[in-house]
């Protein structure tokens, strides 16, 4: 099986690495039941592949952390997504994830050269002053580093590792071929959908990879929040900014992590904890697009209690359709109203099948739990808990884009009681969630939808004479096919087919008797024991058959 899911020869040496670690780490059990053990079990004999006493003596959830940050920035990175997944793993699994990080040893500078040089088309010392080779940071796929334009403008250069494009893609194609063979040999591993986890983790990691793209985001995030004075987000430097490299303002202020030093700087940490609030839930609610990694290392508290947010790598996109569902989601959580969050659920679960009726009495004994807590003492990360409990519960997951949102809001709340112990996360969703409920029912937006709909009533019947004419074509031509799937047919089918199977082993098992015992009766041949050589191998294979359908016939009952 191995051979023939990984084709390209030049992954073998990473997917034998990777195999090492998961046996490193006691996950042995996983790599057999993928098929990939028996093809490395003899160079694992050879190398002593074993977990030690003191690994398998820890949680499952930190030994898969520990394994993810042996593999490299590429499985980092996934651990990272995966602790956005709160639909689909329980809080200790996410506690593991949440704490990989990707800071790593930074590179040369002498090696990062040749990259900016190729984005900038000469020096990199030829366009910017006190370019500082040490860096400021480094994480898994670019580091930063400081310098100023020619006018003295402060910046940082945001700098693609090199190379790093080609491992992580490399990278990524074991990864799918690993999501692949989970999905089909490890049943109970189907409901968390390792192939559509691995196809959003590779969508989510090519963003990054391209700086570019972030600085459109950061470009869409200004323009977003042109008007809000309370609000910092740095400029971007477009005549240098490229695939490969990132050139921004630098942002001076305290770091969002830096509460003492905010509050010696007589910052007022109350106000900067709704201001923060309310920027996330209008990039959420109204603009349908967030920072989705906003932890504190990516705030900065500057002079009047404004808020500076950097590093858009990572980022939230809502449809309009999506929005409508979350904001009745959150007025179903703060008017308590199950209904309306088994409606919104089972939207979610589009084709999954679902137990109505069980899914509808977990909701409303999650609405009873909180029916008469005010809303002041209502944790919006308790009762997302307790929701994503429920779906996993019950093998439901959340939509990609909806499991980075949920991520961000119980992030938010963190932040915020962090930021003030007094922090009320509902009491800032309910204005904002009253307001959208008021544009969406306002006569210019139902005026808007209204029109959007007879548009496409009138596209609908406009072009159904059309469609009726190809359809007769095909029908004359015989080119009109009906598939129908039945599961049951098809079970029937399969049921008929061995029984058949069956019969005609029977049958050559009987000829062979027959055919056996006449061979008997002749004179001559070949001979042992003093019987016909070939009649008695007849009857040796006649038994061997009557046994094989014995024992089909046997393992069909218990099936």
């Amino acid at each position: 099986m191995l051979w023939e899911t990984f084709n390209v020869v030049r992954d073998i040496p990473r997917l034998h690495e990777i195999t090492t670690v998961l046996i490193r780490y006691g996950l042995g059990d996983m790599v057999r039941r993928m098929g990939l053990a028996g093809v490395l079990e003899r160079a694992g004999r050879i190398l002593h592949w074993k977990a030690s006493s003191e690994i398998l003596h820890l949680e499952p959830a930190v030994r898969a952390r520990r394994a993810l940050e042996d593999l490299g920035p590429a499985f980092v990175k996934l651990g990272q997504v995966l602790a956005t997944r709160v639909d689909l793993f329980s809080p200790p699994w996410i506690a593991e994830f949440e704490k990989l990080q990707s800071d790593v040893p930074p590179v040369p500078f002498e090696t990062l050269i040749p990259v900016l040089e190729t984005a900038l088309g000469r020096s990199p010392f030829a366009v910017f002053q006190d370019l500082r080779t040490d860096a400021a940071a480094a994480a898994s796929i670019a580091q930063v580093h400081r310098a100023a334009l020619a006018d003295g403008a402060p910046v940082i250069l945001k700098i693609r590792r090199p190379g790093i494009r080609a491992k992580i893609e490399a990278d990524l194609r074991i990864l799918a071929h690993l999501a692949a063979l989970l999905e089909s040999e490890v049943p109970e591993s189907r409901r968390y959908r390792p192939s559509q986890v691995a196809a959003q983790f590779a969508r989510s990691l090519r963003r990054e990879l391209d700086l570019a793209r972030e600085a459109r985001n950061i470009e869409r995030f200004a323009r977003n929040f042109a008007g809000d004075e309370t609000i910092v987000i740095p400029q971007v430097y477009r005549e240098w900014t490229s695939e490969t490299l990132n050139v921004q303002a630098f942002v001076e202020g305290v770091p969002g992590n830096g509460l003492a030093a905010a509050r010696a700087a007589g910052y007022d940490l109350p106000l900067l904890a709704k201001r923060g609030a309310d920027a996330v839930l209008r990039m959420i609610l109204m603009h349908g697009f967030f920072h989705a990694d906003l932890h504190a290392g990516n705030l900065f508290y500057l002079p009047g209690n404004r808020i500076a947010i950097v590093d858009f790598g990572m980022v939230g996109r809502l449809s309009e359709e999506r929005r409508h569902q979350l904001v009745d989601l959150l007025a179903a959580l703060t008017n308590r109203r199950d209904d309306v969050l088994l409606d919104v659920l089972l939207e979610w679960a589009e084709a999954a099948a679902v137990d109505e009726a069980k899914l509808a009495s977990d909701m409303n004994e999650l609405v009873f739990n909180y029916e008469n807590v005010p809303l002041k003492e209502v944790r919006i990360n308790a009762v997302l808990g307790e929701l994503t409990a429920i779906m996993r519960e019950h093998s439901l997951s959340l939509p990609p884009d909806l499991a980075l949102l949920f991520k961000a809001l119980i992030t938010l709340e963190g932040l915020g009681r962090q930021i003030d112990p007094e922090f009320d996360m509902v009491a800032h969703i309910e204005p904002f969630v009253r307001r959208v409920i008021a544009q969406r029912y306002a006569p210019e937006a139902l005026w808007s939808r209204g029109k959007r709909n007879l548009r496409d009533v009138l596209s609908l019947f406009s072009s159904v004479p059309r469609d009726l004419s190809r359809l007769l074509k095909e029908a004359r031509r015989g080119r009109v096919r009906i598939d129908l799937d039945l599961k049951r047919l098809d079970h029937f089918g399969a049921q008929l087919d061995r029984s058949a199977n069956r019969l005609t082993l029977g049958i050559i098992t009987a000829s062979l008797v027959i055919g056996s015992s006449i061979v008997m009766t002749v004179s001559g041949g070949p001979t042992l024991f003093g019987l016909s050589l070939f009649g008695l191998l007849g009857f040796i294979i006649a038994f061997a058959n009557s046994l094989w359908i014995i024992f089909s016939i046997w393992r069909a009952k218990k099936d």
